[in-house]
């Protein structure tokens, strides 16, 4: 079985990657990190550069837990994304970030949070910041 995280670069993706650590040394798996964007790389504030996946990178292996990093482009939202994986894989858990927002926020914009919770056959994680 494995964790999967679903990574932004971002303080809520920084408490994800911990909260994942965590789970990864509590039920001795390894994390799968997933990032992904629709396609306009250039401009999405939550695709992750080479320098943040590789900072990602160097804390899983100097916290000794055994990773996989996807970087995903595809033109479906992360939601999509991680529900395949979730399906298709051996998946334990998945952590993601949350973010607050009000309810008409949530009503027009909708939350990938809310998608992956909704969609997805195990159990979620969702942390947000300090």
């Amino acid at each position: 079985m494995t964790v999967l995280l679903g990574y932004v670069p971002s303080a809520l993706g920084e408490a994800a990657l911990r909260a994942a650590v965590e789970q990864a040394r509590f039920r001795d798996e390894p994390v799968l990190v997933v990032n992904t964007s629709r396609g306009d790389a250039y401009v999405d504030p939550r695709f992750a550069q080479e320098g943040d996946l590789a900072r990602v990178v160097r804390e899983l292996t100097a916290e000794g837990v055994p990773h996989a990093v996807r970087q995903l482009m595809r033109g479906r939202d992360a939601a999509e994304e991680i529900t395949e994986i979730v399906e298709a894989e051996e998946i334990s858990l998945v952590v993601i970030g949350m973010r607050h927002r009000t309810p008409v926020g949530k009503l027009i914009m909708g939350s990938t949070a809310q998608e992956i919770l909704l969609r997805v056959p195990c159990p979620v994680l969702a942390v947000k910041t300090d």
